[in-house]
């Protein structure tokens, strides 16, 4: 036999051989993506059940959002500190401590704050890029500046009432809401002085303000809350300090 037929004849083996093994590496190809496949979605899915958890704001936009989460996991009835760093005797009347104690709820950050995805990519461009807005506190932390109900709605497109006033939460109107509070002295919802927005009495992340203490002195003030008077205290200092 020449060199050449045993050349050729080595290269026809070698070729039988290598079939086998090519077609058990293309079989195994259906078999990886799809393993891939279902790690992506396991990995997804975790992170989208994260994402709904108050953790997630902590931990991604960590320098803003620190201050926020003691507010939440906060316990109405024993001492707090505000998202202003202000040492509270209760957490009673920050709305985000009283919701998430509340058993009858499971409520997150996002069940109020429902985001927009044009929204959060908004906010994310704005944080990489250095552009997030940002105020001091007393506690020399930082926080988003505090917004209207008029503000954390505007991206969905719908009444600043409707952050409260929902089927997920509160599930009433106006009407409903001043037909509930007609027995006191004063009832605070007939807008007797004026249409009053639900944030201005009703604060979430720092106590709560009698919005009626403003021109009635002997206004009562809940368990946890603060007087008109008070309040503009603090908004002034934390305006001073940001100048």
């Amino acid at each position: 036999m020449s060199e050449e037929e045993k050349t050729a004849e080595v290269a026809a083996v070698e070729e039988t051989e290598a079939a086998p093994a090519a077609k058990k590496a293309r079989k195994k190809w259906p078999i990886v993506v799809g393993v891939v496949v279902a790690v992506l979605v396991v990995a997804g899915a975790g992170f989208w059940v994260w994402h709904e958890q108050p953790s997630f704001c902590n931990a991604i936009c960590h320098t803003p959002m620190d201050p926020y989460l003691p507010t939440y996991e906060a316990t109405p009835g024993e001492p707090a500190t505000d998202k202003w760093g202000n040492e509270l005797e209760t957490a009673s009347g920050m709305l985000a401590a009283v919701h998430r104690a509340d058993e009858s709820s499971d409520i997150t950050c996002m069940g109020c704050h429902v985001p927009t995805l044009s929204e959060q990519i908004g906010e994310g461009i704005s944080w990489v890029t250095g552009n997030y807005e940002v105020m001091a506190t007393q506690a020399d932390m930082h926080v988003v500046p505090e917004k209207s109900l008029e503000d954390l709605v505007a991206a969905r497109g719908i009444e600043p009432d409707q952050f409260c006033l929902n089927e997920g939460c509160h599930n009433m109107t106006r009407d409903d809401l001043i037909k509930a509070t007609e027995g006191m002295a004063r009832n605070p919802h007939v807008p007797q002085h004026g249409e009053v927005a639900c944030g201005d009495c009703h604060k979430a992340h720092r106590a709560s303000v009698n919005y009626c203490s403003s021109c009635h002195n002997d206004a009562e003030i809940p368990e946890g809350w603060i007087s008109a008077a008070d309040d503009k205290k603090l908004v002034k200092e934390l305006e001073s300090m940001n100048k």
